[in-house]
């Protein structure tokens, strides 16, 4: 077949005509443009802050604000642990010594409110054992300003200093360490997981050329979104927790959209198509699909947008321009490097060592080797994974498809139940806030922490502030003090210290800074009565937690309300049915289970700790269960809409539901699985971090990415697809009529489009003409036995007459 059918080529539509009348312009601004990200997003880690997990309007916020300014030391976030060895902190070498560290500490630009055990004798401020004792001060300014100051003073307080030895810790020294950790394990996941993915890239492909395709398109991803992200610190809080998503999905979700389209580009060659038909064909129909998985992906993660805590909104800002941002580079760079390589598209084919044993075998069998262009093609089956020597690769996803459909009751009860029975230890979940130990064990500023919470009275730097603002008198002061002093669950108050109007109680609690016990002190706080002339507000780190827990619950209704409603727009849309969109959020939210339940069992409960090299606290981290959901659920939707649009595409060809299923599955199910392992592989490599919270979102999205692609889109899928039968694809007339006007598919919508896309019709050998809108795989499989055989070699043929392992694949799932 010729290069290109000239008679089409103009009719290709204004979108492919872009994209491929200049390839190489096209590539040459991607670079230009790529060069301009990596200068715009350089330094992009250092801008970002390492907290975000409180609400900004909650009363907890506005106390802590008003303390900062009006009292520093109420709010000390540097703690300098003082111990004194073998002598007593008492000792008057020693305390000449912590007196002298405080003096320079006060006059260091930058930092305020310093105050210390030997300055105000306070028994929360001094070890139980006298051998250790607390200088508390307060760095002001952004988490930037404050790590720079901290990395210029610690170096002048830290280590041996005459008859003492001095460890920085306290919030900011906490919250420092854990960007500086993430920066560096984020470097060292990016080093395992480009060549691992490069590896299973080749696995898949075969073609190395093919292979770094979808690698370039997700380094593009990333050094776009590091721009982007450079650009929104200047205008807002970002998280450095962040940038661990944006190589996740970069890589993943670019992979995945590689993969469809390099696999769909290269079944229109194999089928005899010249490059810029393909490419044509490839964006009508997998480049269609593309754009809406990035879409529904978008959308899951912009619910993000609705919570107020910017650790939150930190991931719906990476998360929606790296999805766009894949799919952009998926969409234009692509095709422009798929039209100039051509055919070269299979070159150094890293398998073809194995191959001349498999002509042997085959000849010995009496077969005949494929060869040229069938044979070139073939890497790609489907993903080409597992493909062999099989002239029919997938055909293993198709004999699961007519098993489960054949005992399809039984698939369904026992996959839901043991995915129910997986997420069981979700209902015993305990929320609570991050702390020093999301850290290493050697980290300095956990040890300080560890040391103060382990052998200090009450919590010091982590015990609750009341602040009373009016113009209150002594005795109103004093009323207050002694209803704050009858709370069950309070060790001890301080104060009130004032300042003009301005007053506040510093709270000791009895229980974990953190703990359910404290989390009810701070509600029964902020009910205790007052005098009228009095407004007090509750603040700390239990307070903090109290805030974003009700925060979280309070916008959570909002967020799935935008994620479930526009899933069920758009997979509309992409099917037309009523029933595949409700399907498609049960099991979706089905395939989450296992995650979550792993988050109890493993994080919360302790389990395999030693083995994954954490600490557990007890509790989730309260924010973390919402990001694990709206980027999983994203990513399941990215996978649901891969095999959907394959099968409502068939379906729409031939009315054969069941065949459609089949068929669905056979020629998705190694594109998803290849796609799943590859994203999976990367959320590993994140999570091997020493953070425990990135720990906990690598592993936890890679076993939920896991368990989507095979057992929910491998059985359930197809069982409650057999179960629904043909009412699957059902819609009332009136919604009928909407998605043929506005609705989206995978297949050629447009028959002036459709007719573009294939060159022009030829008689079939029997005299029959192949109808408009058969793609050029599918009219060359029509017309050639060895044509067809090429096409299904590479992934199988698009629209073209069944096989005879295809019809009897079909009997079986229907019988």
């Amino acid at each position: 077949m010729s290069e290109v059918n000239r008679s089409a080529s103009p009719q290709l539509g204004g979108w492919t005509r872009f994209v491929t009348a200049r390839p190489r312009l096209a590539l040459l601004a991607a670079l230009v443009i790529t060069a301009l990200a990596v200068f715009a997003g350089s330094g992009v880690a250092d801008r970002m802050g390492s907290g975000g997990w409180q609400a900004p309007d909650a009363e907890s916020t506005y106390a802590s604000e008003v303390l900062a300014r009006e009292f520093p030391a109420s709010q000390p976030n540097l703690l300098l642990l003082v111990d004194s060895g073998s002598a007593s902190v008492d000792d008057p070498d020693v305390a000449a010594e912590a007196g002298r560290l405080a003096k320079r500490l006060d006059a260091e630009p930058g930092v305020s409110g310093v105050g210390s055990y030997w300055a105000t004798r306070s028994p929360a401020l001094r070890s139980e054992d006298g051998h250790e004792a607390i200088i508390a001060a307060r760095i002001g300014g952004d988490e930037k300003t404050a790590g720079e100051t901290l990395d210029r003073i610690a170096p002048d307080f830290a280590g041996e200093r005459g008859p003492v030895t001095v460890s920085v810790g306290g919030p900011v020294a906490v919250q420092h360490e854990m960007q500086t950790i993430i920066q560096e394990d984020l470097l060292r996941a990016e080093l395992i997981a480009l060549p691992v993915t490069l590896i299973l890239l080749v696995m898949v492909f075969g073609s190395a050329v093919a292979a770094l395709l979808p690698l370039g398109v997700g380094i593009v991803a990333i050094l776009g979104t590091n721009a982007v992200l450079r650009g929104l610190t200047e205008l807002t809080d970002v998280s450095v927790f962040a940038m661990n998503l944006t190589t996740a999905l970069g890589l993943g979700l670019a992979i995945d959209y590689a993969l469809f389209i390099v696999r769909r580009f290269r079944e229109e060659l194999a089928g005899g198509a010249g490059p810029r038909t393909a490419v044509g064909t490839t964006l009508r129909t997998a480049g269609r699909t593309v754009l809406f998985s990035a879409l529904t992906v978008a959308v899951s993660l912009s619910a993000m947008l609705v919570f107020p805590q910017y650790f939150l909104r930190s991931f719906a800002y990476a998360g929606i321009a790296v999805v766009l941002l894949a799919a952009a580079a998926a969409l234009i760079l692509l095709p422009a490097a798929l039209v100039l390589l051509g055919h070269r598209i299979n070159s150094l084919d890293l398998r073809r060592v194995f191959r001349p044993r498999k002509k042997r075998v085959t000849r010995a069998a009496g077969g005949v080797p494929s060869e040229g262009k069938a044979e070139a093609g073939a890497p790609g089956a489907g993903a080409g994974v597992g493909a062999g020597a099989d002239a029919s690769p997938g055909r293993g996803w198709a004999r699961l498809a007519a098993l489960v459909m054949r005992r399809a009751p039984v698939f369904a009860i026992v996959t839901t139940v043991g995915l129910l029975l997986l997420g069981l230890p979700f209902l015993g979940v305990k929320f609570g806030t991050a702390d020093d130990r999301q850290l290493p064990a050697g980290a300095e500023s956990r040890v300080v922490q560890e040391h103060i919470r382990d052998g200090f009275p009450g919590s010091p730097g982590g015990g609750l502030e009341v602040l009373a603002e009016g113009e209150g008198s002594p005795a109103d002061h004093a009323e207050l003090k002694g209803r704050i002093e009858k709370l069950p669950g309070v060790l001890r108050v301080e104060g009130p210290v004032a300042e003009g109007s301005t007053a506040y109680y510093n709270v000791l609690p009895e229980g974990e800074a953190v703990g359910e016990a404290t989390q009810q002190l701070v509600r029964d706080l902020r009910a205790v009565p007052s005098a009228s002339s009095l407004d007090v507000s509750v603040t700390g780190t239990a307070a903090v937690l109290v805030d974003s827990k009700d925060a979280i619950a309070d916008r959570l209704p909002w967020a799935l309300a935008i994620i479930v409603v526009v899933t069920l727009l758009l997979v509309f849309l992409l099917t037309g049915s009523v029933l595949i969109p409700l399907q498609a959020v049960v099991l979706n939210a089905l395939s989450l289970t296992a995650m979550f339940g792993a988050l109890v069992w493993v994080f919360q409960d302790g389990n395999l700790s030693g083995l994954l090299g954490f600490t557990s606290t007890g509790d989730i981290e309260t924010t973390l269960p919402v990001l694990m959901f709206c980027v999983a659920f994203g990513l399941s939707m990215d996978y649901g809409v891969f095999l959907i649009s394959r099968m409502k595409e068939e379906y729409d060809r031939t009315g054969d539901h069941e065949h459609s299923v089949t068929f669905g599955l056979r020629h998705t199910g190694g594109l998803i699985t290849a796609a799943a392992v590859i994203l999976a592989v990367v959320m590993v490599a994140i999570g091997t971090s020493r953070v425990t919270s990135t720990k906990m979102l690598g592993l936890g999205i890679a076993l939920a990415v896991l368990m989507d692609a095979m057992v929910v889109r491998g059985l359930l899928v197809p069982a409650v697809m057999k179960l629904m039968g043909r009412s699957t694809w059902w819609a009332p007339a009136p919604l009928r009529a909407f998605h043929r006007r506005f609705g989206l598919s995978e297949g050629e919508s447009a028959p002036d489009a459709a007719a573009a896309s294939a060159p022009v019709p030829a008689p079939a050998p029997d005299g029959a003409a192949v109808p408009a809108g058969t793609s050029a795989a599918a009219s060359a499989a029509a017309h050639s036995p060895d044509a067809a055989q090429s096409a299904d070699a590479a992934g199988g043929v698009e629209a073209g007459p069944e096989t005879a392992a295809d019809t009897d694949l079909a009997k079986s799932a229907r019988r």
